[in-house]
């Protein structure tokens, strides 16, 4: 089942720490239980989007590698 999305947000071409503050901002207007479809292309994204999830409570509920590089991740709202 696919999850329905509340919110993308693009990341692509970005560079740490750009699309964790941007993550971080865009997570204020969302509300419990909902879904943000984030893109990029940073590769530490991978590494720091769990450590961010576990501080703040909110879950990774899907990843993926997309053609080009992208990285697509699924992030549930707590």
């Amino acid at each position: 089942m696919e999850n329905k999305i509340d919110q993308t947000l693009d990341c692509k071409g970005l560079s740490c720490p750009m699309p964790m503050m941007k993550l971080a901002k865009a997570f204020k207007g969302l509300n419990s239980g909902d879904v943000l479809e984030m893109l990029g292309t940073d590769p530490g994204t991978k590494s720091d989007l769990p450590k961010w999830c576990t501080k703040t409570g909110n879950s990774i509920i899907r990843e993926d590698e997309l053609e080009g590089g992208v990285f697509r991740f699924l992030i549930l709202k707590k």
